[in-house]
């Protein structure tokens, strides 16, 4: 039997876009990490994804190209494209650097909502919320304290990720992200990424994707 393991694809190999290809060769990315090759095919298809990851395993990129690539292809102005959901503000800061370095080539605007902000923070927040941006990261207390003023717009909403889930739901965010996922266009694809697949993000999982 053959030990031989077939080499992953290039990220040229997986359809993105040049913009990003551009971005991707910027910062030095060859060569996509297994979560990549798996993840990033299957969403360009319009797929749900559940995905066990930890952290360093390329997860934000796994997400983060295939929601962007969409984006570029179908854009629309004013409203969001894609929301993704993470557990703390250290998080949310981590993956809009993150986007902020893979969209260098394009014209995709995005926003990090989190608490702990000032005033003025809070009203760029509403604003984007209003008004539509690319791409915005929450924290769920945060992103529940603007649904509940009554003026956030997601009927146009194409991409929900939820990033770290096990996490979220073990610091009590189950509420939050069932009120959000309400609020929120049912025309949309999910990802749900999560370290660990108890029962709890089973049961969450079958349940929005």
């Amino acid at each position: 039997m053959s030990n031989d393991v077939s080499p992953l694809p290039s990220f040229r190999d997986l359809a993105l876009i040049e913009p990003l290809l551009k971005a991707l060769d910027d910062v030095g990315y060859e060569t996509p990490s297994p979560i990549q090759a798996q993840v990033i095919p299957h969403m360009l298809q319009g797929k749900d994804v559940l995905g066990q990851a930890q952290t360093g395993t390329g997860k934000t990129a796994a997400f983060l190209l295939p929601v962007m690539n969409q984006l570029l292809k179908n854009h629309v102005d004013g409203q969001t494209g894609a929301l993704i959901v993470v557990p703390t503000r250290e998080l949310a800061i981590q993956i809009s650097q993150h986007i902020e370095g893979l969209s260098y080539f394009t014209h995709l605007s995005s926003l990090a909502i989190y608490g702990g902000n000032s005033g003025d923070n809070f009203i760029a927040e509403k604003k984007a919320l209003q008004l539509g941006a690319d791409i915005i990261v929450c924290t769920p207390g945060r992103m529940i304290a603007h649904l509940n003023m009554g003026y956030v717009n997601m009927r146009g909403l194409k991409f929900l990720v939820l990033d770290e889930a096990d996490r979220m739901l073990d610091m009590g965010f189950q509420d939050d992200i069932n009120k959000i996922i309400k609020a929120i266009s049912t025309q949309r694809q999910t990802l749900l990424f999560s370290a660990t697949m108890p029962d709890k993000i089973r049961q969450l999982a079958k349940r929005i994707l």
